[in-house]
């Protein structure tokens, strides 16, 4: 899954159409739109994203807030790390890591192996 149909199915869970959630949160419904299609990238800073999620009602410290982070900077990443399917889907185990989460047994020498075969 990627963060626009991610982040629209949240909003569509809270109830709130397209144009409600964008007045809420004040953004442009188009430019939202386009996000949530995936044509344009989620946004960049993690305010931006602490926004989305008030708005959405998603605590900070819930896995639907962490799954918001870490899709919104794998679209970030430059795409020949994300080539590989496997590497991609792994890549949240990396994100999360790095935020100092332990990862579960074998998650990070899966992930080393995985980038160590590129």
């Amino acid at each position: 899954m990627t963060f626009g149909p991610y982040v629209k199915d949240l909003r569509e869970k809270c109830g709130l159409t397209l144009r409600q959630f964008c007045r809420l949160a004040e953004l442009d419904a188009s430019n939202w739109s386009k996000v949530e299609r995936g044509i344009l990238p989620p946004p960049k800073t993690r305010q931006q994203i602490n926004d989305v999620a008030s708005v959405l009602a998603v605590p900070k410290d819930s896995e639907a807030y962490k799954t918001m982070l870490d899709l919104a900077a794998i679209s970030h990443m430059p795409t020949e790390l994300l080539a590989n399917d496997r590497v991609a889907e792994n890549i949240s185990i990396f994100l999360r890591t790095a935020r100092n989460k332990k990862p579960k047994a074998g998650e990070v020498a899966e992930l080393l192996k995985l980038f160590r075969q590129k």
